[in-house]
């Protein structure tokens, strides 16, 4: 058999605890008083595991964000320099650095677009797994999923900025006489 527990209800619980051991000394000597908890230490403890694998998820999200964007920078300063040619026969040919920029920001985007598809069908496919760690908030929200696929199209469209002004920023007749 266990040992007895008591439990006292008061908006003062914390300030209690020495009038509770005293009182508990009083009705029973015998009785060893051992541990005392408020129920907002318990509440605390009990959230200790899903607080530890929320902030293990939001690092592990945060650093997949970080390597998706240096992965999509990387691969448009690739298409850039291996465009550099036709870059430069555009821009000889009467495209203003404006219309570049927007081209090649243009196809991170749909590159991104096509990632936020995917990912949004996986996500949807994979909430039942993560329902379980979701604490009032629904798993499949209509919120979290626009807000997510709007800060994923952001992330795109900064991540091709770079590559986007290089481009535009191509000599057309130094492009031509470097083949």
């Amino acid at each position: 058999m266990g040992s007895p527990a008591y439990v006292v209800k008061s908006s003062r619980a914390g300030q209690l605890q020495q009038e509770v051991r005293a009182l508990v000394r009083e009705l029973a000597p015998e009785a060893p008083v051992y541990r005392e908890y408020t129920m907002e230490f318990l509440a605390r403890r009990s959230m200790v595991a899903l607080s530890f694998t929320t902030l293990t998820l939001s690092v592990v999200s945060g650093l997949a964000l970080l390597l998706g964007t240096i992965g999509l920078y990387g691969v448009l300063s690739y298409v850039v320099a291996e465009r550099r040619r036709e870059i430069g026969v555009r821009m000889a040919l009467g495209a203003t650095t404006r219309a570049v920029g927007a081209m090649v920001v243009g196809q991170g985007v749909r590159v991104v677009l096509a990632g936020v598809a995917i990912g949004v069908v996986a996500a949807l496919a994979s909430t039942r797994l993560l329902g379980a760690l979701l604490y009032e908030v629904e798993a499949a929200s209509p919120l979290v999923f626009a807000a997510m696929s709007a800060t994923m199209l952001a992330v795109g469209a900064i991540a091709s900025y770079l590559p986007a002004r290089r481009a535009s920023r191509v000599d057309p007749i130094e492009s031509l006489r470097g083949e």
